[in-house]
């Protein structure tokens, strides 16, 4: 995988047609273009234009990252799902509000587990782009966690990688990666990869 060329133009990019969006609201992309934008921060790079993939992030260095990474959702209007504990969505308002985050529902209690249900969700799904951090943890970690590999695997899509790179303030769309069968393998690279391009806001990837 090569770096990407950085595109010019505004705090973020344009979605191509076949991207998940969330209903047009004019107010939440202000939101998210004007947090980014105060932070000195732009997504730059071309999105795939592809309905279904696995988008991970990283290095996941700080609670900042979530500021950066849900500024630039909103100033998209891109719908990335992710998952959240069942248990959160009891309380009503919090419910509703992880809801519009594109949090989805998730039973740790359920007899299978939380990769297969991620997995079942993206296959049944026309159109979704399901994300997560693989480093699972704001601490350095020697080995990254094996879910997002195992949920594109068994759901056939691939993974887009995204980086944060603090020292220039920038969150970095990359190109696919299509996964092979060897998990370790295809791990390893997307690692290796990471760790010449990423530059987190207390470690690296």
């Amino acid at each position: 995988m090569q770096q990407p060329q950085h595109s010019g133009g505004g705090v973020v990019p344009e979605l191509p047609p076949n991207a998940p969006r969330v209903p047009p609201g004019r107010f939440s992309r202000w939101v998210g273009r004007t947090v980014l934008g105060i932070g000195g921060w732009r997504v730059v790079g071309e999105f795939p234009d592809i309905a279904k993939l696995v988008l991970i992030g990283a290095p996941h260095s700080s609670n900042w990252d979530g500021v950066w990474g849900f500024a630039a959702k909103l100033a998209l209007g891109l719908d990335i799902r992710i998952l959240g504990k069942d248990t959160l969505f009891r309380v009503p308002v919090l419910g509703w509000l992880l809801r519009r985050m594109g949090v989805i529902p998730v039973n740790r209690r359920e007899a299978r587990g939380v990769v297969d249900q991620a997995t079942g969700l993206l296959r049944g799904s026309d159109r979704m782009w399901f994300g997560l951090a693989p480093e699972g943890t704001r601490k350095p970690v020697e080995h990254w966690k094996t879910g997002f590999w195992k949920i594109a695997h068994g759901a056939g899509v691939p993974v887009l990688p995204v980086y944060f790179h603090y020292p220039d303030r920038r969150i970095v769309v990359s190109p696919v990666f299509q996964l092979g069968e060897d998990m370790a393998s295809d791990i390893a690279r997307i690692r290796t990869w990471y760790r010449s391009v990423g530059r987190g806001k207390y470690h690296d990837a």
